[in-house]
């Protein structure tokens, strides 16, 4: 008999929206797709795999108390781990990582070994990040056949499709992300690859842009296009039109991205091993090729200390969440049965992790701080400064139990008289989509999209409501009636209802209230501190213009992100995130 959840007779609360997502994804199923696990279950499988992996550094250690700890994060909704933790541990894939890069050589055997490796990866819930740079360009030569080649656009498409058939039957949609350097002959093609709506559905699209790129654009000047086969310069071209056929295409639908191939290398923690070439598919987190990493984000909205109606930080509370989340990400490597030897081998050997919060917008929201505001970069960061430190500390204490992670030596943290690390990076910015939802947080580093919210999930059920912390402030305060949430629901925005108070209006603010140049600014904030890169979408109203992308592309360059990705309203047919109902699809 398949077991129903239930918020009355469980020790957790579950909201509607998170009861669906856990029911249709996470929970495991029998063969007649009955549930055969609750929510406690479910994290206490997760607890119990997780924690295994201490006893191969001790056999004497208290296995029980550090699988009660790591129960009591996820159950207390303060830490989660990736999709692919909680969906697989403990059971037949174990495969627990979100985030891949593979690399891609110009040759038919490794594009198409490489399609394979991809397919293994979506089958168990991962997604995978690609650079194409190096495939010839379209017409060029091909040596063996005499015949001419068809570019990396093309073999872009057969990776498209091949995740489609698996999208069939996996766990959640797969997903990919396309990288292509600047310089490559056929970069005009890409930036225009998604002009179409419905092309490439399955692929986010990224441009790695180039120090010399962004110095030609700055001078006005043309750059060389260079043929990866012959490393041969065969054209060149202004900066500026390219930029300005990027910034067109963003505008037009959201894509491409850029990241700045350079800045990313730049914090590479390994160059002696390998260059970064690509990212996951939400770009924060830079792998080297056959790399994985793991992530988890803890939310920030339980990282509070309440004082009457004011909140602070609790800064003990938020470092013991870090050292715990810290070896919990660590020991996820050590139990994580990897789809490839060579995924194993370079994961193994970095260690990587990424440690990120979600709820900052619940966060702000308590604490009475508007987004869009100085005192939100100051605490933005002061907590990032505190909360890099403390995961630093924590993965060097692991180091000091099992060693640092196996390519330390030849790495750049390899200083005199610096800190040993278990892992190679520790903390990056991740977009914890449906993470967000089993928390009932905020989404990552975002601002609320709406206070009014019809959520599409996995394509056939919504729930709708308020924001929660509006709901409650509304009624406190003494404004709330159905007639309000019928206005909000419409607007998307309370910045113009004259019945809310002003003081609500500053706290409570949207996505769409906040200029982009904020957006921008949080973003680079965040990204001082952290070792991989941030993701985060930098919203823009329907009548944006292009000058306008522009200058938000120039200013996150300037700002030292490692990469922008940017969304104007309504710019696509089909979207994840409208504001007329604030819908948003959860994949």
């Amino acid at each position: 008999m398949s077991k129903k959840l239930s918020t009355n007779s469980s020790k957790i609360k579950i909201s509607p929206k998170s009861k669906i997502v856990l029911e249709e994804r996470y929970l495991k199923k029998n063969e007649f797709g009955e549930i055969v696990e609750t929510p406690m279950e479910m994290f206490r499988r997760i607890a119990r795999n997780i924690a295994s992996a201490d006893t191969i550094y001790n056999n004497g250690v208290d296995i029980k108390a550090i699988e009660d700890q790591f129960y009591d994060l996820m159950l207390n909704s303060e830490f989660l781990p990736n999709s692919p933790a909680l969906m697989n541990a403990g059971r037949e894939f174990q495969q627990l990582a979100a985030c891949f890069v593979l690399p891609i050589e110009d040759s038919i055997e490794s594009i198409f070994d490489t399609v394979k490796y991809a397919a293994l990866i979506h089958q168990s819930g991962g997604g995978t990040g690609f650079s194409f740079s190096n495939i010839r360009p379209k017409d060029d030569v091909v040596s063996t056949s005499g015949g001419k080649a068809s570019g990396p656009i093309s073999f872009m498409k057969v990776f498209n499709e091949a995740t489609e058939s698996i999208n069939q039957g996996g766990f959640r949609r797969g997903a990919n992300m396309a990288v292509l350097r600047v310089n490559h002959p056929d970069i005009l093609d890409f930036i225009s690859a998604k002009n179409q709506e419905g092309n490439l559905i399955n692929f986010n699209i990224s441009v790695a842009i180039t120090d010399e790129f962004m110095k030609a654009l700055e001078k006005n000047k043309k750059y060389p296009l260079v043929n990866p086969r012959t490393g041969k310069v065969v054209k060149q071209l202004y900066a500026k039109d390219v930029f300005d056929k990027l910034v067109y295409a963003a505008w037009k639908n959201g894509e491409p991205g850029m990241i700045f191939l350079d800045k990313i290398n730049d914090s590479n923690p390994t160059p002696n091993i390998g260059k970064i070439e690509g990212t996951n598919p939400c770009g924060e987190q830079p792998l080297l090729p056959f790399e994985s990493c793991v992530l988890g984000s803890i939310n920030l909205a339980k990282m509070l200390l309440q004082d009457g109606n004011t909140y602070k930080i609790n800064w003990e509370k938020l470092s013991d969440t870090i050292k715990i989340s810290v070896h919990f990400l660590d020991n996820i490597i050590d139990v994580n049965r990897f789809p490839l030897n060579e995924i194993s081998r370079m994961t193994k050997n970095n260690r990587k992790i990424g440690l990120g919060v979600m709820g900052f917008a619940d966060m702000l929201i308590k604490m009475g701080i508007p987004y869009n505001s100085i005192d939100a970069l100051n605490i933005a960061d002061k907590l990032m400064e505190f909360f890099s430190k403390e995961a630093n500390l924590s993965s060097a204490r692991l180091a000091e139990e099992r060693g640092a992670f196996p390519n330390f030596e030849k790495s750049k943290l390899n200083k005199p008289d610096s800190l040993k690390f278990r892992n190679a990076t520790r903390t990056t910015i991740a977009p914890t989509g449906t993470l967000s939802i089993i928390a009932n947080c905020s989404s990552g580093i975002e601002p609320l999209f709406a206070l009014s919210y019809v959520h599409h999930i996995l394509g056939n059920k919504n729930i709708s409501g308020l924001h929660p912390l509006f709901e409650a402030a509304a009624k406190e305060k003494g404004f709330y009636s159905s007639t309000l949430v019928k206005e909000i629901s419409m607007k998307g925005t309370i910045r113009d209802i004259k019945s809310i108070p002003e003081e609500i209006k500053e706290v409570f603010v949207t996505a769409k209230d906040i200029s982009p140049e904020w957006h921008i600014k949080m973003q680079a904030t965040f990204q001082k501190y952290i070792d991989n890169a941030v993701s985060k979408t930098i919203n823009f109203s329907q009548d944006t213009t292009k000058e306008d992308v522009e200058r938000a592309f120039l200013l996150a360059y300037k700002g030292g992100c490692k990469g922008i990705t940017v969304y104007r309203d309504k710019s696509r047919m089909s979207q994840a995130l409208s504001i007329e109902c604030a819908c948003e699809e959860i994949l």
